[in-house]
């Protein structure tokens, strides 16, 4: 895993870019829309409340846990109180926080907080492990962590709790009933708003560390059309990128109102979209699965529901036509992105104040701002359309870098600017993205972290980890493993050695042993031989 930088100016492109495309020319692809003129000016907080005036008034959150509903203008107060808050706790321009959290206000007021001081936010799974969450807080140093009660033991497991004093390690504050030596949340969001303290912030400041495994609400074109009685589902956790840009920010800016639900369940989710009328549901394809296989859905008026975006994993041609089935009536489209590239890369045009067509399986088109090119595997040359290979972005959009690895920054950004994304697709003749499969094998997370464990095991002489298509999450990890001489390991044994150390989605879905992995004379695991394992038969137990 790696911790990206973001500047605040760099999100507020985001927010603000919308997609367009210029000519393609030498293989360049930009957007359809011209550039829009960006302001180095503002901070993430005050660009995203720039427009509060005009809709101070309504709804900004609704909470699914209690169904208390936060205008714009109180949500707008209460992110100035627990900036105060933060900075009188002693959290200072450049410091981070770590919020662990799921969806809900006080993950809003923290991150808008912070960055009304100039700290900087890192977001972080409440169902990592221990070792995972502290894996990210060695890398993101935070003098602060903001969770829940049930998460803190996972935090003593690996580190000193100090409190109520910032201390060499962190201090932690709860946003329930705090345990011994931990904050209540009100300790900052009581504090006085007037007294936030001057801070000068910089462009390229950054203001997010996003760790991982455009959306655009401005112009007179935006791709992604939002309006002030729009309602957006927020059922994808925003300690993930394309939750907190495609939804929150976005819709701070806009001055829509955000749904925010902690956990996906069918019914509940039915009966909130019903009750408050979502009119833009994000999505990503296993909860789409969820809704099409569901009769359910046929007991609950949806016709609010005017634009479907889903993303984080392609969406399949059925699942696309089961879900155009179940709400004929809304538009329905595919964006793409990487938390590298700031997140979104290009997206439906259906999505426009002015909605254009778009192919089924497309991604869209290139966001403002930005140009994208298609290059050889082998060669780097860019392609012309139609031809498929690694996709490379370009922009002002994308991250500073990954933190405290200048090689691997350097891997991924290359000298003249662009970012490998490692996915391999086309830009057709009419400038829309298709993503056809992946030069990098990262199952939502890099197979290293899994085979490190697995060779980790006394059992266990080698290991391989590759990606395994299923219907539901897109793409699941499957082990192949090597047994050590006079060892007997079972299927079993393996998985339950992994579950104890990741989050649930990173379980072995499959093991198979294997005599030997694959490899090329230099030791590179040979991951294409054994995908064709996989795509052929499973093989045999040695």
């Amino acid at each position: 895993m790696a911790m990206k930088t973001c500047s605040a100016k760099s999100l507020l492109l985001v927010l603000s870019s919308v997609y367009e495309s210029k000519n393609i020319t030498c293989g360049l692809a930009g957007s359809k829309l011209p550039d829009i003129p960006i302001s180095n000016h503002l901070p993430l907080h005050t660009y995203c409340f720039e427009n509060l005036p005009d809709f101070s008034d309504r709804p900004c959150l609704i909470s699914d846990s209690d169904g208390t509903t936060y205008s714009f203008a109180k949500t707008h107060l209460i992110c100035q109180k627990t900036a105060a808050g933060l900075s009188k706790l002693g959290i200072k321009k450049g410091d981070v926080i770590m919020i662990l959290l799921p969806n809900s206000p006080e993950f809003v007021f923290s991150f808008m907080g912070a960055s009304m001081i100039g700290a900087i936010t890192t977001t972080a799974n409440p169902f990592y492990t221990s070792a995972e969450i502290f894996k990210q807080v060695n890398d993101s140093t935070p003098k602060l962590i903001i969770t829940e009660s049930q998460y803190v033991d996972k935090i003593r497991q690996h580190g000193e709790i100090n409190n109520p004093k910032l201390g060499k390690d962190f201090s932690v504050i709860t946003v329930d009933d705090p345990p011994e030596n931990c904050l209540h949340f009100s300790v900052i969001t009581e504090a006085n708003e007037n007294e936030i303290p001057f801070v000068s912030i910089d462009p390229d400041d950054p203001v997010a560390l996003p760790f991982s495994s455009g959306t655009t609400v401005d112009g007179e074109n935006p791709n992604l059309y939002l309006k002030p009685d729009d309602v957006l589902l927020c059922v994808l956790p925003m300690f993930h990128i394309f939750s907190l840009h495609s939804v929150l920010l976005c819709a701070l800016r806009a001055g829509a109102g955000v749904l925010l639900m902690q956990k996906f369940e069918t019914g509940a989710l039915l009966e909130l979209t019903q009750r408050h009328r979502v009119s833009v549901a994000v999505v990503v394809p296993p909860l789409v699965l969820a809704l099409v296989k569901n009769p359910m859905v046929e007991s609950f008026k949806l016709s609010s529901i005017r634009l479907v975006l889903s993303g984080a994993a392609p969406l399949g041609k059925k699942l696309e036509e089961g879900l155009r089935r179940k709400i004929p009536w809304a538009i329905l489209g595919q964006g793409y992105g990487m938390t590298e590239a700031g997140p979104v890369l290009s997206m439906c045009p259906g999505f426009a104040k002015q909605p254009l067509p778009t192919k089924s399986g497309s991604c869209g088109t290139v966001v403002r701002n930005a140009e994208l090119k298609v290059i050889h595997l082998q060669t780097g040359c860019s392609l012309a359309h139609n031809q498929p290979g690694e996709i490379c972005i370009r922009g002002p959009q994308i991250m500073k870098g990954y933190l405290n690895d200048n090689g691997a920054t350097a891997t991924t950004i290359d000298k003249d600017g662009w970012l490998h994304t490692g996915d391999i697709g086309y830009v057709d003749d009419d400038e829309e993205v298709f993503i056809v499969d992946k030069v990098k094998e990262l199952i939502k997370l890099p197979p290293a972290e899994l085979e490190a464990l697995l060779v980790s095991h006394p059992s266990i002489a080698d290991a391989a980890v590759v990606p395994q298509k299923d219907d539901a999450a897109g793409e699941v990890p499957v082990a192949f493993v090597v047994r050590s001489n006079g060892f007997q390991l079972s299927e079993e044994d393996v998985k339950e050695f992994i579950e104890k150390q990741v989050v649930f989605y990173k379980k072995l879905h499959k093991v198979h042993f294997v005599s030997a992995i694959p490899k090329s004379p230099s030791g590179k695991i040979l991951r294409k031989d054994l995908r064709a394992k996989l795509a052929t038969a499973s093989p045999k137990p040695s």
